[in-house]
């Protein structure tokens, strides 16, 4: 497995090569300080496994640099790992396509489960509050921002957007998503949210008008007690957590 860490304080950057050598003998992993350097490498062998990725390098905006790298190469996982553990810096780097955040204060073991699950096909997310108030998600001192996710928008506007229309109030992710009693086609609707599909796709992907997927996202992000579909990708990776993060991610496993 061919590991890619991008973090410019040169300690931290050679104190996660040497936890992440111990996933196996079959790990490698180059250590890069700059985007320049992770965008050179990456264009010079595309074949890299996994990225670990610090938010706030000193020569680039690393949000925007994960949505690039989301673009650039669609298939390829993207773990953040950073000092901030803000609920807003999770829903955003969610939101530009990360498959996991770990704070830079996690143990080795957090690191080294994030990392399996992520591998394995799910989203590591740090324990947090997934609730849609203003105390939930207020600015930070330092000028941070509530994200654009987590605004309310007109409901003509869901179709685009990630709120959906009378979504329940959060109030923490159900036990496991057996209990959310979806049928096969919501469990469907709900694998094709989670990979991040508009709802237009996702009609043209399982042969339904648009109006019926917006039902059907707006019963599972009901069942899941969240109001958007960032907050879906968070409750769900919650729940995989508490089974274990085991194999097949249970919100795969709930298609079949």
């Amino acid at each position: 497995m061919k590991v890619l860490l991008v973090d410019d304080h040169p300690l931290i950057l050679a104190a996660l090569q040497a936890v992440i050598r111990g996933l196996g003998d079959d790990v490698t992993v180059l250590g890069v300080g700059s985007e320049h350097e992770a965008r050179a490498a990456l264009e010079h062998d595309p074949d890299h496994d996994l990225v670990l990725l610090d938010l706030y390098l000193g020569d680039s905006d690393g949000f925007a640099f994960l949505a690039e790298l989301r673009g650039l190469y669609p298939a390829l996982p993207i773990v953040v790992v950073s000092a901030s553990d803000r609920a807003s810096d999770v829903i955003r780097a969610i939101d530009a396509g990360a498959m996991g955040f770990v704070p830079k204060r996690a143990s080795n073991q957090t690191l080294f489960e994030a990392l399996r699950l992520v591998m394995s096909g799910g989203i590591y997310v740090p324990p947090m509050t997934l609730g849609s108030g203003p105390a939930a998600f207020a600015p930070a001192n330092d000028g941070d921002t509530v994200p654009d996710v987590m605004r309310p928008h007109p409901i003509d506007e869901v179709d685009e957007l990630t709120c959906a229309p009378g979504a329940a109030p959060h109030q923490g992710p159900p036990a496991s998503l057996e209990t959310l009693g979806l049928s096969k086609r919501q469990a469907a609707v709900l694998a094709y949210l989670l990979q991040g599909l508009p709802n237009k796709i996702i009609a043209r992907e399982m042969h339904l008008s648009v109006d019926t997927v917006k039902d059907h996202v707006t019963a599972v992000l009901r069942a899941l007690g969240v109001s958007s579909r960032t907050q879906a990708v968070l409750a769900v990776s919650q729940i995989t957590q508490r089974a274990g993060g085991q194999g097949q991610p249970a919100w795969r496993r709930s298609q079949h």
